[in-house]
């Protein structure tokens, strides 16, 4: 199984509403029927307005929505993108190798029902300073488990870009999608698991700044706040 991620913008004539409407309409159904076995949608809108704070654009593009397809081949993505490429402004493809060191499927409905608290999506490009091997050394081999410990996270998946699959696709490197809980969309203690306690709060933000200093480039990493939808295809049977 593969998984693709495509980066989406809505058209100049749609407001957010319509935007999230129209993805969380047909589309994920259509997707299913086409042979997606699973589907999620990300999409920034009013339900986290609280965490607009929390969001950061160095590319100058933040993207309004992100469309997750895990499916038998990539090879044959154009019949997926035909259910969903006349209803977006413009998107970006890239084909991913997904890790998932917190899965949070007791926790997430598999029939389009909004997913508790918020999904933050992180968008990172290697920095120059660094080579490829070390980076991922330093980001899955040592940062990951300083990210479990020091956040109130409940669902973490790390996605390596394989490679581009659009024309002109900026080169990211790696796209994280964290869920959190509805209180660290404002209260910094909620989001760093110290609720009610101040010197742990300061001691895990301290902890998580130093060790993301060492393989992220703050000057090159997106975050985008969003709402998580998940589709799911029933099992399918043999014969």
């Amino acid at each position: 199984m593969e998984k693709i991620l495509y980066l989406l913008w809505r058209r100049p004539e749609d407001t957010a509403a319509d935007f999230r409407a129209r993805l969380l309409g047909s589309v994920p159904r259509s997707l299913l029927e086409a042979g997606v076995r699973h589907v999620r949608v990300n999409v920034a809108d009013d339900d986290v307005a609280a965490a607009a704070p929390l969001a950061q654009s160095c590319s100058g593009q933040p993207f309004d929505a992100m469309l997750s397809l895990w499916v038998d081949t990539a090879v044959w993505r154009a019949r997926y993108e035909a259910q969903f490429r006349e209803r977006v402004g413009r998107c970006h493809a890239y084909l991913i190798c997904e890790s998932e060191p917190i899965a949070h499927r007791e926790r997430m409905p598999t029939d389009g029902r909004r997913v508790e608290g918020w999904s933050q999506i992180c968008i990172l490009t290697r920095p120059d300073w660094i080579a490829c091997e070390q980076w991922l050394a330093v980001w899955q081999g040592s940062h990951t488990q300083v990210a479990i410990d020091t956040q109130s996270t409940f669902g973490y998946r790390q996605n390596v870009i394989v490679r581009p699959l659009s024309y002109a696709a900026p080169p990211y490197t790696a796209i994280i999608e964290e869920n959190f809980p509805a209180a660290a969309m404002s209260s910094p203690q909620a989001f760093y698991a110290a609720v009610g306690d101040e010197p742990k709060y300061r001691a895990n933000l301290q902890a998580m700044m130093d060790s993301c200093a060492r393989f992220i480039d703050m000057n090159r990493i997106d975050v985008v706040p969003t709402s998580e939808y998940n589709w799911v295809a029933p099992a399918r049977t043999p014969g």
